[in-house]
């Protein structure tokens, strides 16, 4: 059986008295059978064919002794090659072999013209080969234009897949174009295309030219289909393909050019500068082995791996760490002194400490940072007095904010494991400041949470430890770094909610508040001329008296600190600046307290100490706030009832145990408290106790003396002195015992116009250790007995 057409033949003429027959010579009755493999021949079309079984080359030979003439039949099973009469189709095409070359192989190459459609009626023999007697099968053709339309669309669709086929010439097309034949073109592209034998021999066996067309016209759309999705999918593959082809040769071509030029490429260069400055950092030795053991990882990766730019990350993260950088300490303590005073009114403490830090860095120059947390109201300075010791140090400051921090990972950073790792606030920080020992603000150290994530306030635990800061241990760099000779300085509004481990680990230093006339001293040396700038005014523009700096104070501020102080003093300016700017104020514009009221509108604080205590069951008390002190009104009230107590103002389970205990007090010691009453007073009474500002919860035992006083007025009907406030715990004896926050508490009396506080006597130590300038004429009254609270405080 022969193989299929298409393959190349060598052509060889034959001698010129060997004329080929024509297609019109008679059709003989029988004919020899070429049996073709996976082929179909169309009649009009020229088929080359190689032939290579013994009987076929018995069959070339004998017709080419005679007619020439032989029948070309499709065999339904190709693997067979000696196929029967029952393996061949039925329909054949005539055909005349025009050349024939034989091939050093043995083998047979032939050019054979098809002629005519036949149809095999039966076979005569199949010895030497196959012989059939045949009966031509001619076409069935109507032309109309339904004819012409199948015609035309089977051209159209044709020259559509020729354009994109690579195996079919583009002499094909033309070839097509031109032929008017209907049947002749069904012919000439049902051989030219490359589909299913069986649907091949389906159109060679079609005999109604009409059908044949419309048949042909569905296998061209499906083959059209088919190629433009392949063209799709070619296309796609190429551009992918193109893509890393160019990317392939412009590397080719630029490292060419690095050559020429004597460079290196990108990613030797790159592994080159990390060399570099690996070697400039001057690590560690654990750090160097580190670094030189992930330089040598990024070496052997290509610059595309995931991997590849955490490695960099890492080894610039390395590098950027200051592990040998430090500033030297100006340990010069007139000139630290003189910094601090230019920055910060008071704070002598603080003062004293940082000054202290200096004289021993002088004789110990290797003794370990300052570990220090201020605590006080907001609005002292906590924050600004930790960029001026950095400034009187001559160190570098950073300051990291820790309020509402829940993670863990944020003190001591991701391990390298997770995308988009990056070291804890605490490394950061050090890169930023550049020194190995900077002045460390860790602000608002008070308010970190936790939470599923972690406790940042125990990973805080090693960074302010002394014993164990020096191997500090970062997740992210997994190296230890020294951070003994850093001064940490810690704010916190409030002691409580800091872990005891934690405070345990820092040297607390107390901000209190500031009394009039040390907001006065502040407002004109710092804020003043500050907010004069803010506002883009001039000092020649604009100019604060004391009345009116004290007006602000006393008649709009309510505060320890001084940050709404200056808020007003700024929207004063901003008021003055106005005028300048619409050409209304002429020269200096002098602010006296008048003129301050008249900006800043109605009065919003109040001296009610005066007016709250003219009836009889109102004492004033003192409260410790984490915004400073505050005055507390405690009021108490009779009527007619069997002795109920009733408590209210949002009070807190130990304040409200200190008001049954005052109560049990003065009941118990009614006959001293009011002679003139007889029987039991409270047996016929109920009394109401009830602290204002009901919104604000409070709690604590320092409200006891007030408590009772307030009571032994009720009992009494004798007023509490106007110009009196007291604090302290009261036992049920009637012992009077100490209590925290005086001096933030006597700030508060002070500026609510009190003249005298009682305070217990066990509190003489704390109150000696306020300066008498801060006082004002307060005067403090110590009593160890509750007794001698209501001779003071009662009229």
């Amino acid at each position: 059986m022969e193989g299929s057409p298409g393959l190349e033949i060598v052509e060889a003429p034959f001698g010129e008295d060997d004329e080929a027959p024509r297609a019109e010579l008679p059709l003989p009755e029988a004919l020899p059978v070429l049996p073709l493999r996976d082929s179909v021949a169309f009649p009009d079309t020229i088929t080359p064919l190689a032939v290579g079984q013994p009987r076929s080359i018995k069959l070339i030979d004998d017709v080419l002794g005679g007619n020439r003439m032989l029948v070309m039949v499709a065999s339904r099973d190709p693997e067979k090659d000696e196929p029967t009469p029952a393996d061949l189709y039925q329909v054949g095409v005539v055909g005349v072999v025009e050349r024939m070359v034989k091939v050093p192989d043995g083998t047979l190459r032939i050019l054979v013209q098809a002629t005519q459609r036949v149809r095999l009626e039966d076979f005569v023999t199949d010895r030497p080969y196959l012989i059939a007697r045949i009966a031509e099968a001619p076409d069935e053709i109507k032309r109309n234009a339904e004819l012409e339309a199948l015609a035309r669309n089977v051209q159209r669709t044709f020259s559509e897949i020729v354009e994109q086929i690579p195996y079919l010439p583009e002499e094909l097309q033309l070839a097509v174009a031109n032929i008017d034949d209907p049947s002749a073109l069904a012919h000439l592209i049902g051989g030219a295309l490359r589909i299913e034998t069986a649907e091949k021999q389906e159109l060679l066996e079609e005999v109604d030219v009409a059908k044949r067309l419309r048949h042909l016209s569905q296998i061209l759309a499906r083959e059209l289909e088919v190629v433009q999705l392949g063209t799709q999918i070619q296309s796609q593959v190429q551009s992918e393909v193109d893509k890393g082809q160019r990317e392939f040769f412009l590397r080719q071509q630029l490292k060419a050019i690095q050559d020429e030029l004597g460079e290196e490429d990108e990613g030797a260069a790159e592994v080159k500068e990390l060399q570099e400055r690996i070697e400039a950092a001057n690590l560690p030795e654990e750090a160097r082995k580190a670094a030189d053991r992930e330089l040598g990882r990024l070496a052997k990766l290509p610059s595309a791996a995931a991997e590849h730019g955490v490695i960099r990350t890492y080894l610039e993260w390395l590098t950027e760490l200051p592990w040998d950088k430090e500033t030297e300490d100006n340990l010069n303590l007139r000139h630290a002194r003189k910094v601090l005073n230019a920055d910060h009114y008071d704070l002598e403490d603080v003062k004293e400490r940082i000054l202290e830090y200096l004289a021993v860095r002088q004789l110990n120059p290797q003794s370990p940072g300052a570990i220090l947390c201020f605590v006080g109201p907001p609005g002292v300075g906590k924050t600004s007095l930790g960029r001026s010791i950095a400034k009187a140090l001559g160190r570098e400051f950073e300051r990291i904010s820790v309020g509402g921090v829940r993670d863990e990972a944020e003190i001591r950073g991701h391990r390298r494991t997770y995308i988009g790792a990056l070291p804890g606030t605490i490394i950061r920080a050090l890169r930023d400041a550049g020194s190995r020992n900077p002045v460390f603000m860790i602000d608002e150290i008070d308010k970190m949470g936790a939470d599923f994530r972690g406790d940042p306030a125990s990973a805080m635990l090693e960074v302010l430890d002394p014993a164990q800061n020096d191997t500090f241990r970062d997740h992210y760099l997994d190296l230890s770094f020294d951070l003994s000779d850093v001064v940490f300085i810690a704010t916190a509004n409030v002691l409580d909610t800091i872990p005891a481990p934690l405070l345990d680990r820092m040297e607390t230093i107390e901000l209190a508040g500031y009394t009039l006339e040390e907001k006065r001293h502040i407002a004109r040396n710092y804020l003043v001329g500050r907010q004069i700038a803010a506002n883009g005014l001039k000092p020649s523009q604009i100019e604060f008296s004391d009345a009116a700096l004290t007006a602000i104070v006393e008649e709009y501020t309510r505060e320890a600190g001084v940050r709404n102080l200056e808020r007003l003093i700024g929207t004063v300016c901003r008021k003055v600046a106005r005028q300048v700017a619409e050409k209304k104020a002429k020269g200096k514009v002098r602010v006296s307290a008048k003129k301050a009221r008249e900006m800043l509108g109605r009065r919003r604080v109040f001296a009610e100490a005066r007016r709250r205590t003219k009836d009889p069951g109102v004492a004033t008390g003192l409260a410790w706030t984490p915004a400073g002190g505050d005055v507390l009104f405690i009021e108490a009230t009779g009527m007619p009832g069997s002795g109920h107590l009733t408590i209210t103002g949002q009070l807190g389970e130990v304040m409200k145990e200190s008001a049954q205990a005052a109560l049990s007090y003065v009941r118990g010691h009614q006959r001293e408290i009011a002679p003139k009453l007889e029987g039991d007073w409270f047996a016929e009474h109920d009394v109401h106790i009830h602290v204002p500002a009901g919104a604000v919860p409070k709690d604590g035992p320092s409200a006891g003396v007030a408590m009772t006083v307030a009571l032994s007025s009720l009992l009494s009907g004798r007023a509490v002195r106007n110009d009196v406030a007291m604090t302290g715990e009261v036992t049920l004896t009637g012992k009077v015992l100490p209590i925290g926050g005086l001096k933030e508490k006597s700030l508060a009396a002070q500026r609510a116009g009190i003249k005298r506080v009682i305070v217990p006597e066990r509190n003489e130590g704390d109150a000696a250790e306020i300066p008498a300038a801060e006082l004002g004429g307060l005067e403090f009254v110590f009593v160890d007995e509750v007794s001698k609270a209501l001779d003071i405080a009662l009229s």
